[in-house]
C-alpha cells in the first residue's frame, strides 16, 4: 500500500496539483475577466506573502502542507499576473 506521503510527493501528483492551480486562475480570468488593477496587485501581494510567510509550527511541518501552500501561491499568483497583463482587454466601445 503507499503511503500518503508518497504519493503527495510523486512527480506526477506536484504536476497535477499546480496545472489544476494555473488551470484554474486561467479559467477564473476566462469567465470573469480582468478586474480592477488593485484587485490583481493585492492577489499578487498576497501570493509574496504565502511565498515569504515563516516556517509554520512544527506540527505543520511537511510535505502535504507544502503541497497545499504551493498550490495558493501558484493560483494567487497566476491570477494576479495574468489580470494585469493588457491580454485580450480591447473592448470596442459603441454609440
Amino acid at each position: 500500500m503507499i503511503e500518503i506521503e508518497e504519493f503527495i510527493m510523486s512527480t506526477t501528483t506536484i504536476l497535477l496539483v499546480y496545472g489544476a492551480a494555473v488551470g484554474l486562475a486561467a479559467l477564473a480570468l476566462y469567465l470573469f475577466g480582468s478586474r480592477r488593477w488593485y484587485w490583481h496587485a493585492l492577489s499578487v501581494f498576497a501570493a509574496l506573502g504565502l511565498g515569504l510567510a515563516p516556517a509554520p509550527p512544527e506540527a505543520w511541518r511537511g510535505q502535504t502542507y507544502d503541497v497545499i501552500l504551493g498550490f495558493f501561491f501558484v493560483l494567487t499568483m497566476v491570477w494576479g499576473v495574468g489580470g494585469m497583463l493588457p491580454i485580450g482587454t480591447h473592448h470596442a466601445r459603441h454609440a
